[in-house]
């Protein structure tokens, strides 16, 4: 007992020592790692950030210690085995590089759809047995032709949060289907007293960089309405002065070295027009 004791104090001294050098801690799932990629992640990152396995219990002793606030609710939203990371970097950088190195791998009875699962139309390549009934349990309509199991339809056999079931995982393993992936997901970070959740971490930078680009057009456009003066709509809005200069000069017969092959083309035209209405109403020979 007086071993594991010294053991425990040893662990919080040098888990307080971290507290101390690293401003953000994020706790990671280790439901979905093995001890190679958590080695991987180690070297990847080195540098970066710290690794360490610390029980909960130890962790909140810790934290109480170097005197976290925040730290009842930051451990309550990590119950479960955690690896926990310690950083000074930005956290949510630290949740997508953790997400991109994530591994696609077969499901397994229990685990959760992250997306619509759908068996496609088609030939599955596998032989007519004990597996159509499994195809029935699923509602996947088939037919049996060259001696395979064909599916009639796209089907879908689970929703994104579904629970996915032993017949599902069985199946979708024979179709070499991976539908679950396997690596670090940050449960929550903790950074200078304020909790982050790990959903609100993993940020669709995609949608919004085009939300940005969107808005950006909108207020050009604004701008050039307003006829608003900047380095980026002056430009424009020359070049939008210079054409309706041009329009009334044109208009009013203006005749400059811009607007002489205009006016020259209109009044073709407006000759050409005269010309036809002219021949129009001449009496027929």
């Amino acid at each position: 007992m007086s071993q594991v004791s010294e053991q425990k104090i040893e662990t919080v001294a040098s888990t307080v020592d971290l507290l101390k050098r690293y401003e953000v801690i994020a706790a990671a799932d280790l439901n979905k790692v093995t001890s190679g990629m958590l080695q991987d992640t180690r070297k990847s990152l080195r540098g970066q950030l710290e690794v360490r396995c610390v029980k909960n219990t130890l962790m909140r002793i810790s934290m109480e210690k170097a005197e976290k606030r925040g730290t009842v609710e930051f451990m309550k939203t990590v119950a479960g085995p955690n690896v926990f990371l310690f950083t000074n970097g930005n956290p949510f950088k630290l949740a997508m590089t953790l997400e991109k190195n994530k591994v696609k791998v077969f499901a397994k009875a229990g685990d959760k759809a992250l997306t619509d699962l759908v068996i496609s139309a088609g030939n599955s390549g596998l032989s007519p047995g004990p597996l159509i009934g499994k195809f029935g349990i699923l509602g996947v309509k088939t037919r049996i032709e060259s001696g395979n199991i064909w599916v009639a339809q796209d089907t879908v056999v689970a929703r994104k949060g579904d629970v996915i079931t032993a017949d599902l995982a069985d199946l979708l393993m024979r179709l070499g289907v991976r539908a679950a992936e396997m690596g670090l997901s940050i449960k929550a970070a903790y950074e200078r007293g304020v909790v982050i959740q790990g959903s609100d971490l993993l940020l669709d930078i995609p949608g919004y960089r085009d939300r940005l680009a969107q808005a950006y057009g909108t207020a050009f456009q604004v701008a050039l309405k307003a006829a608003y003066i900047t380095s980026k709509t002056t430009p424009t809005l020359l070049s939008m002065a210079a054409q309706n200069a041009i329009r009334v000069a044109v208009e009013a017969g203006y005749v400059t070295k811009e607007t002489a092959a205009e006016l020259i083309a209109k009044a073709n035209a407006q000759a050409q027009s005269l010309k036809a209405k002219v021949d129009a109403a001449k009496p027929a020979q």
